[in-house]
């Protein structure tokens, strides 16, 4: 579920040009350098880092990778905005108004990342199979 989450997430930043604008315009208005580029790294690391955790491949590796990119949301975007995920900012008639979200899903990913560092890959991963392959070629 991850995976799926950081594939979802970034493949608008990489596949639609309106997504990838929006995005880089979010990110110059932070006073991120280079914006263009700094778009395409963060939603090729999201949509290459969502794969292979789907596969199960290189999964310490796009671990790392996408703690980074979740600490770097979580504080330059998110923690200013408190915890919760569900920041309500006023009313409206059509019912609630709804602001950033805080830190809370950027700690949840956190979380879900280290335990696939520290417990490693499941029996069906790319990870499992290269490692008995290996093992198999050394004995």
């Amino acid at each position: 579920m991850l995976g799926v989450g950081f594939l979802y997430h970034g493949w608008p930043k990489v596949f639609s040009s309106v997504g990838h604008q929006r995005f880089a315009g979010m990110l110059g208005s932070l006073g991120v350098p280079a914006p263009e580029m700094t778009a395409w790294l963060v939603g090729s690391a999201e949509v290459v880092g969502g794969l292979a955790l789907i596969a199960g491949a290189f999964v310490a590796v796009a671990s790392a990778i996408l703690i980074v990119d979740m600490l770097v949301a979580m504080f330059t975007v998110h923690a200013p905005h408190g915890f919760n995920f569900i920041n309500i900012t006023g009313m409206s008639k059509q019912g609630p108004v709804f602001g950033m979200p805080g830190a809370e899903v950027n700690l949840l990913y956190i979380a879900g990342l280290l335990t696939l560092v520290i417990a490693g890959t499941g029996a069906w991963s790319v990870d499992t199979l290269l490692e008995d392959r290996k093992r198999s070629a050394s004995t």
